[in-house]
This record gives C-alpha cells, structure tokens and sequence, in this order.
C-alpha cells in the first residue's frame, strides 16, 4: 500500500510535468494537431505571440475521434471511424495508428501498421508509462486495453480476467497518475418526453499490466442528474474534477492511494446563466492549469431555428469558465467566463508552459448579426492566459470544413 507521501510523489511526475522550471517549458517547442474528418494538421505554436502556423497533413483511414501522444512525446496514437458521432449511422473502418513525431519539427510520419478496432471509439489514452492504449467506446458503451509493442506500435488486444460492465455511452477513459486505478466517464444519457433518464457512472479499475479489475461504481444518487463527460486530475494534489454534461456542472473529487472517494466534495455550476437557458447547454473539456492553480472548462450550445428558410443559432452561452482553486481543499470558484468567438467549443488544450489555450469549433453555424444571418464558421480560437488565470482573447483561425468535422485538437511538448 502506498502513503500519502509516495503517492503525491508519484502525482507530481505524472505526464502533466508541473514541476519543471518554468524556463524550461518557455523554451520547448509545441506541435499542435487538429482535425477536419480524416485529414489532420500539425501547426506550429509560437506561445510568445499566441499564434499557430500551419504545416503538413496527414491522412487517416476514417475521420479522426482521438488521439493521445506517448509518454515519451515521440509517437501519437490517433483513433479513427467511419461511423458518424452519437448514436448515428455506423461505418465499418475503425482503427489506431501511429504516427512518429519529428522530435526538431513536430511533423507526423505513419509509423507501422494500423490496427482494427470493434466498432468507433470514442475517446483513447495511454496508461502512465504508455506501455498500453485504452479505448473507450459509446455504442455500444465498452472499454478495451491494447498493448504498445518495443517497436511502439499498436498490439494486440489485451484478455481481460473477467467481464466489464462499461455502464451506458462510456465517453472517455483515464489512468490515475500513479497508475493504479483506470477511471471510465460513462455519460448515459438525457431522459426525454417519452424516454427515462439513462444513469450516468464513473467505473474505477484498480488497473495493472492492462488488467481492469475489482470495478467499481460512482454513481451519486444512483446516477440520476448525474450524466460525466470528461475528466482531469490535479497535477500535484490527490483531487479529480468531471464536467457533468447534462447538468452543467463541475464536479471534485477526493482521491486516496487506490481509491476515489465516492461523494462529491463540491459541485459548482459552469454556466455564466444557468437560470435563463436560451436552448440546450452541454458542458464538454475539461483542464486543469499546469501550475494547479486554476480549472478550465468549456460550455457548448448549438440549438438552431428556422428563420427565412435557414436553421439560426437560437442563442446560448459558447464560453470557457475560468475556475480559482482553492490550494487547500481543492474548491474551484468561477471567476471568469469569456466567449470563444465561435460555436460549439467541443475541445481545447493548454500549452505545457501555462501560457496559452486553443480552442476548437467542430462546425459552421448560421447566426444573427443585427438585422442580417451570417455563417460563424468552424474553427481554433487562441486566448493568452494571464498570471490570475483569466483569458485574453488573441485570435481566431477560421477554417473551411466543407461537409467535415472537426472533432479532435491536442497539443504535444517536443
């Protein structure tokens, strides 16, 4: 059993690298890598000038959905489906690739072959030391565990002791920095006029080798008004927090040397408005700041109507909130929310350094602008982060996705 002082130890060297000077993080250079269906792009990240340089693409077997870099920085696993999001039309191409990363430039070279995978997978992470891949799927809601071969690319499927109960539309799956517990984010799903709620959970693992075993179940009353998308921890402190996507809101949780703690600590809310919703609100990314010191999280609407035979955006909050986080007990208090320019903020990330955030905007929406309708297209929104946390919008990179989507962005140190 490990103590309290082993396990922050083994925390604060998790692949979040908090500690290293800050120097040093200024001067690493960063690739980030974004999506519009299966084509992705490596772009420069100049940080002192908040900016973004595009370079080269490459292409997937299908659209992008996911993808995760190796503790080493030096390959990306990117997961990749034919079939559409939700519990839309389903393909049959679904796969991981590897890609190698220019350590001098960031660019992406196919490394090995692809692997084929059941059916979409909707979100993928190595564990601590990437000696496996866990892949998380929505439909039907399961996890699998994938070794990474000496040559480090994708292997074989993992056999696991026992059956998984994935709980309803898993939506991501993450290894605890001392990488003794896998933690799936199961959503369920909005109940409806004529349908029931569908419970939400996080299924713990005590995990070891790719083995998932001795599950269990978080799910505070029952997982009612309960439906997790999307999860960070603490870089230094044992505390989880989970956006709640239904219910828009921010969620903390306790961690001890091997287990969760079952019940929330604090629940805040995400909205800048929860009162006077306009259409419906999902919450979706979640970060926490590389110094600890504040939490990220991302409100999305997209609801339309028709006007003059075009579908309008109806209104709705597409912001980031900036929480402050309390260094002794872990409590996030709000203390911004800024507009991301955009619709549909779905991802954004943090560069290594602190200094500056990306967001991404999956698709086009016609809007109201006065008394005309234009397109606010799909695209990455660039904010400086000050030394309090706020945000500071820089720019926005419009991007043209045609009948595309962006899905994924992600940044990696070099």
């Amino acid at each position: 059993m490990l103590n309290r002082r082993t396990f922050l130890s083994l925390v604060a060297g998790s692949i979040a690298a908090p500690r290293l000077a800050a120097a040093q993080q200024a001067s690493r250079k960063v690739a980030l890598y974004a999506n519009v269906g299966a084509d992705l792009t490596h772009y420069d990240v100049d940080v002192a000038n908040a900016a973004l340089i595009r370079r080269g693409t490459v292409t997937l077997p299908a659209s992008v959905q996911y993808a995760w870099p190796h503790a080493s920085r030096r390959f990306l696993y990117v997961a990749s489906s034919s079939s559409a999001s939700g519990y839309g039309p389903t393909g049959t191409e679904h796969h991981i690739t590897a890609f190698r990363i220019d350590p001098a430039s960031g660019a992406l070279t196919p490394h090995g072959e692809s692997i084929r995978l059941p059916v979409r997978p909707i979100h993928m992470s190595t564990d601590i030391p990437s000696e496996h891949l866990l892949v998380a799927f929505n439909s039907p809601s399961a996890v699998r565990v994938y070794r990474i071969n000496k040559d480090y690319t994708p292997g074989e499927e993992v056999k696991q002791p026992g059956p998984i109960d994935a709980g309803i539309y898993a939506h991501q799956i993450r290894v605890t920095p001392d990488n003794r517990l896998a933690v799936l984010v199961t959503r369920g799903n909005e109940g409806t006029s004529s349908k029931a709620e569908d419970p939400g959970s996080l299924r713990v693992f005590d995990y070891k080798n790719g083995m998932l075993t001795n599950e269990v179940s978080i799910a505070p009353n029952g997982g009612k008004g309960f439906g997790p998308r999307h999860l960070d921890f603490h870089p230094t402190r044992p505390w989880m927090y989970v956006s709640i996507e239904t219910q828009n809101k921010m969620d903390m949780f306790r961690m001890q040397p091997g287990r969760i703690e079952p019940q929330i600590a604090f629940r805040k809310e995400t909205l800048e408005d929860p009162v006077n919703l306009k259409s419906r609100q999902a919450a979706s990314t979640v970060h926490v700041h590389p110094n600890g010191r504040f939490l990220y999280g991302a409100n999305r609407s997209e609801a339309t109507e028709e006007i003059a035979g075009r579908k309008v955006f109806k209104g709705g909050e597409n912001n980031i909130v900036v929480y402050s986080i309390d260094p002794s007990t872990g409590e996030p208090t709000p203390i911004q929310h800024i507009e991301t320019r955009a619709l549909h903020p779905r991802t954004f990330h943090i560069d290594p350094s602190g200094r500056m955030m990306v967001v991404q905007h999956n698709l086009p929406v016609d809007v109201r602008d006065g008394d005309t309708i234009r397109t606010a297209p799909a695209g990455l929104t660039v904010f400086r982060i000050g030394d309090d946390g706020k945000l500071t919008f820089v720019r926005k990179y419009d991007i043209d996705v045609g009948d595309k989507t962006m899905f994924w962005m992600g940044m990696v140190p070099l």
